[in-house]
This record gives C-alpha cells, structure tokens and sequence, in this order.
C-alpha cells in the first residue's frame, strides 16, 4: 500500500498544474512554481495551507488574430428627410388598408359559405318534408279505399251516389 501512495505522489509530482489547483494532494510548498502555455502563463502569488493565489498572464495577441477579432464598424446613419418618413408613413397606411381589406374579404368569404349552408340545409329540409308527406299521402290513398270497400260491404254495397241516382 505505501509503495502505491508513494507512486501515486510520484506522479503527480510530474503533473506541474495539478499541485497548484489542490493543494491537498501535494501539501509541500514551493516557492517558484510557474507554468507556460502557449498563450498564458501561470505564477503563483501566495501559498498557504489554506488556499493559494495564482497570477495569470495573458500573451499578447498575434496580428493576425488581431484581424480576425476585429468589430466592424457600425453603419454610419443618414439623414431622414421630411419625404423618406412621409413615404414610410403612406406605405404603412397601404398596408394597413390592404390588411383590413384582406380581413373584409376573409369575413365575407365566410358569411357567403355560411349563407350557402343554411340554404341547402333549408332545401334538404324542405325537399324531405315533401317526400314525407307524399310517403304519409300514398299510404292513407290505399288506406282509405279499403275503408271505402270495407262500408260498401258493410252497408249493403250502396254508396250515397248511388241512392242520391247520379
């Protein structure tokens, strides 16, 4: 086991930025601890038990990241003239009004096929209350001269036409 722990520190004696972050895995100090990167370098200012304090530089940028980094410039503004917000103005009233017509169109549009509807409904309706009643007619037709058979037959065959001479 103490030739693991020994190994172990070993190793992160070799890892130059780990001590540095956590001092609980490395507890001795060391004065000149400095580490290079390819764009910043890494010193430490203060060491304690309790914590560590770090300086890190920055490089300067290469000019040819300055280039790429760079902002362009915002788009110089120009003078709005009296015409220019006049013209914005009436094109805005245009579309406003093309837009309330669209509305108006859409709105008719729909009332008409409402319209349509009911007056098809009003047709169906109509059309099948005909046939009902021609359907009620022609079974009461045959109804009703089986009756008119049945009381000549039960009156002695003679009709009211009959006794009145027609």
């Amino acid at each position: 086991m103490e030739k693991t722990a020994t190994a172990y520190k070993e190793k992160l004696k070799e890892l130059s930025f780990l001590p540095l972050i956590c001092s609980c895995f490395y507890p001795q100090r060391r004065s000149s601890i400095s580490c290079d990167f390819e764009d910043m370098e890494v010193k430490p200012i203060n060491t304690r038990v309790t914590g560590q304090a770090f300086e890190v530089i920055l490089k300067s940028p290469s000019p040819v990241s300055d280039a790429v980094h760079s902002l362009p410039s915002p788009p110089k503004k120009r003078d709005v003239s009296l015409e220019d917000i006049q013209k914005k103005l009436e094109a805005a009233e245009d579309r406003r009004k093309s837009q309330e017509a669209e509305a108006l169109r859409s709105l008719q549009e729909k009332r008409d096929r409402e319209r349509d509807v009911l007056l098809k409904a009003m047709e169906e309706n109509s059309s099948f209350s005909k046939v009902t009643e021609e359907k009620r007619l022609n079974k009461s037709i045959p109804q009703h001269s089986e009756e008119r058979i049945d009381l000549k037959v039960t009156h002695g065959g003679s009709s009211s036409t009959e006794r009145s001479g027609l």
